[in-house]
């Protein structure tokens, strides 16, 4: 699987329950596809002019409040929005963007989303990961339900698990034991083999000088 499609596929389920919360209970295999790509590429325009702005306010590839927000301005995110020269112009920020942006965080259409992917708690609060109260999300549960075992072991060194452990290569059958006493031993040989040129080298230059057996 090419990461492309690995990622559109942990897009996926994201995709369904905006949907889903927006009142969709069907559609075309098509219709979703096409939606995930045009997820996967306004998220990727998001985070590449994020990255742009950082880079340009304060030469740090980590982002801040302010690179975010202003990406979110490129992207269309925060409507309505005058332009930069119109707020110059006028001496004040224009909010208007900012703060239907947030109503719609903190509104009922927000709120829906979270109730179907599993954010709320039972009696209808938004989780709070501080105090411990987290529930499980779609992709965990999945990866437990085609884990036998119920752990990890099965994903790890992939995407979707733990990193392996970087252990040492060793060779056997010989003295060097590892990729790093073989990278010294042919450092070495190399080093052996240029050592005879070198001397030719040195020598040539006094064949050249005329032998008093030459005036005989």
């Amino acid at each position: 699987m090419s990461p492309g499609t690995l990622h559109n596929s942990l897009l996926r389920p994201s995709v369904l329950h905006i949907l889903r919360a927006a009142g969709f209970h069907s559609t075309r295999p098509a219709a979703i596809d096409t939606l995930v790509d045009l997820a996967a590429r306004y998220l990727d325009l998001l985070a590449r002019q994020t990255a742009a702005h950082a880079i340009s306010n304060h030469n740090d590839c980590v982002p801040t409040v302010t690179d975010v927000r202003m990406a979110l301005q490129d992207v269309g995110a925060l409507r309505p929005q005058i332009g930069i020269m119109e707020e110059q112009t006028r001496g004040e920020e224009d909010m208007r963007g900012m703060d239907a942006f947030l109503k719609w965080i903190v509104g009922e259409e927000s709120k829906e989303i979270k109730r179907i992917a599993g954010m709320l708690a039972a009696g209808g609060e938004e989780v709070d990961v501080e105090i411990g109260i987290e529930r499980e999300d779609f992709l965990t549960v999945l990866k437990k339900k085609h884990s036998k075992t119920g752990e990890e072991s099965r994903f790890q060194g992939t995407i979707l698990g733990k990193g392996a452990d970087v252990r040492p290569v060793r060779v056997e059958g010989g003295p060097i034991e590892s990729i790093e006493d073989w990278e010294e031993h042919l450092r070495v040989q190399r080093q052996r083999s240029k050592a005879p040129s070198t001397r030719q080298q040195s020598s040539a230059p006094l064949s050249s000088v005329d032998s008093p057996l030459t005036d005989v």
